[in-house]
């Protein structure tokens, strides 16, 4: 496998665990981007842009970008932060309170706190949409405020696979007037001059790859992260009835992810498209300034997006888990560098997070979808790679 791109010296590991990913996981097409302290010191791509049914052999570019699934929540989960930081949003208000509608079926209570950390109940849909619904603001968001919660809001966390998206878009539409993917653009992404879009614009789609499914491989003799799950997480997923399974299916029927009106949506806890370069900088941007842009996260909004606000037994993964204002946290359904890492994995494989303590920031996309929720063991392997430099382990 030819790989390209650039690794800083000292940071040759990471490069020799993305190859690997390539030799021996089954990796396709994939970019992973590394920041430390500010400074990009990994860049690398290699494989084709391309996976699955229809896919040509184009490589994989510099410039290539995916859509990063779930892995858009990070992102997101950043924009209800930087409202808070700028003096627009209270997290312990009352969702009701900035979008009156989303008080009905018992949910007057809600805070916007519970709302970001997976609490407010709403992980399901009582009647699941269709794409033309779920792409139409006006349709999901109403949708999700009419819906009754299906626990005691603020009793419990269980992860709002697709939900978040209208949660959050609901939210940030009616404090800002501005759709959530706009905001990103214009206050994170555009500022920091960052390939990443919540709503995909027509100018940019020949940059974009085909993701697709690709087989399960390990390396002989073991040495991933193996993730095998439990029967009664098994069975969830299996069971129509089950909140696993409702929360994975609001949209019905699936979604095409290729489908150029599923990337131009602005669902930003699934449909983002971004470049791992892009990941990577915009984490590194919540930790102090890069490439002159100023930081994204002051201090004390740092502290926040780094703080617990779940944790334990999942109600719809059925795992523990730990989640902050909208990110993932680390833990052992989602191992990140260290205990004050924050950022988001998306479903089968990409991951982005920063960790303070260690000044990093990763940013990692793949066009090969494994079955893998919150722990992909290609994106682990990168991960344990880059905590041996930091460590300083040989």
């Amino acid at each position: 496998m030819d790989v390209q791109g650039t690794v800083a010296a000292g940071w040759e590991p990471v490069r020799d665990a993305f190859l690997r990913n390539f030799e021996q996981r089954g990796e396709r097409g994939a970019a992973v981007a590394v920041h430390h302290d500010g400074v990009r010191v990994v860049d690398l791509w290699a494989g084709t842009r391309d996976v699955g049914p229809g896919a040509d052999a184009a490589p994989w570019t510099a410039d290539t970008a995916q859509v990063v699934r779930s892995a858009t929540k990070g992102v997101a989960a950043a924009v209800p932060l930087l409202l808070h930081q700028r003096g627009l949003l209270d997290l312990d208000a009352p969702v009701a309170a900035y979008w009156p509608e989303f008080k009905a079926a018992g949910k007057d209570r809600v805070t916007v706190r519970q709302l970001l950390a997976h609490r407010a109940g709403v992980p399901v849909l009582d009647r699941p949409l269709t794409l033309a619904e779920a792409v139409d603001l006006p349709t999901a968001t109403g949708a999700i405020a009419a819906q009754a919660p299906v626990w005691e809001p603020g009793t419990a966390h269980g992860y709002h696979a697709h939900t978040f998206s209208w949660l959050l878009s609901g939210l940030v539409h009616r404090v800002t007037g501005r759709t959530i993917g706009h905001w990103v653009a214009e206050e994170i992404t555009g500022p920091l001059g960052l390939d990443l879009w919540i709503g995909l614009p027509a100018a940019e789609t020949h940059r974009v790859g085909r993701i697709g499914p690709v087989e399960e491989i390990e390396p002989a003799g073991g040495g991933a992260l193996r993730l095998r799950p439990k029967r009664s997480v098994s069975e969830a997923y299996k069971d129509p009835a089950s909140l696993t399974r409702r929360a994975f299916g609001v949209i019905d029927p699936k979604p095409d992810e290729n489908d150029p009106v599923y990337r131009a949506a602005e669902l930003p806890g699934s449909a983002g498209v971004a470049t791992a370069r892009a990941l990577a900088g915009f984490y590194a941007a919540t930790l102090g300034p890069v490439d002159g842009a100023a930081r994204l996260f002051t201090p004390d909004t740092l502290a926040l997006a780094r703080t617990e606000e779940s944790a334990g037994p999942d109600r719809v993964l059925l795992v523990g888990t730990r989640f902050g204002l909208g990110h993932m946290l680390h833990g052992p359904a989602s191992p990140l560098l260290g205990p004050s890492s924050f950022g988001h994995p998306g479903r089968g494989g990409s991951l982005g997070f920063a960790d303070p303590d260690a000044g990093v920031a990763l940013g990692y996309v793949t066009n090969g979808m494994r079955r893998t929720v919150t722990a992909d063991p290609r994106a682990q392997s990168l991960v344990r790679a880059v905590k041996s430099v930091t460590d300083g382990r040989p």
